[in-house]
């Protein structure tokens, strides 16, 4: 089993029962599902976007363990040389154990890698309990081999909970060891 979701289990539930004075198990808030994307349409690169994706596809197998989805574009933007269908990003949702480890992983590795990291903003909650992080280069996770990269690139992390509460949703992950950044 997977340390983070035997924390979660074993310690985790009962703290949140209590803080939130909640009597049955299943109202405890949890994590349904994590959302990894990546976008790659830029004016810079309309042509090579096929090319890029395939580089990225294999990074993102790499992080997460789970083939991507390709995402494309809904609509034609002439200014960015965009027609509907054109690829522009990735996209993988994990859940279960791959979520679990993936999530570990973050928290306890790739986080502590950013340069100048002060902690991840207590902000970034979107009013349904759901937690938002952005990182500015995929090289922080350390399967990826900068050799192999054609482009640092950001990606985006998204924690989607089974609470719609911002306050249960923040104890949840700040209890799993997510690192907030402390207040001045």
């Amino acid at each position: 089993m997977n340390r983070l979701k035997e924390k979660y289990q074993q310690k985790i539930v009962e703290q949140l029962k209590k803080e939130f004075n909640l009597t049955n198990t299943f109202s405890v808030p949890t994590i349904k599902k994590v959302v990894v994307s990546m976008g790659v349409s830029s004016p810079a690169e309309p042509r090579d976007r096929r090319k890029a994706l395939e580089n990225i596809s294999d990074q993102f197998m790499l992080i997460t363990g789970q083939k991507p989805v390709i995402t494309t574009a809904r609509k034609a933007i002439a200014n960015f040389t965009l027609r509907v269908g054109d690829p522009m990003g990735l996209t993988v949702t994990l859940r279960g154990k791959r979520m679990w480890q993936f999530l570990d992983k973050l928290i306890a590795i790739v986080l502590p890698r950013v340069k100048d990291f002060r902690g991840v903003s207590k902000t970034a909650f979107d009013g349904h309990g759901n937690y938002s992080l952005g990182l500015e280069e995929q090289i922080v996770f350390p399967e990826i081999n900068y050799d192999k990269i054609e482009r640092i690139r950001g990606l985006q992390v998204n924690i989607i909970t089974s609470t719609n509460d911002n306050q249960q949703s923040f104890k949840l992950l700040e209890l799993l060891g997510m690192p907030f950044a402390k207040d001045n």
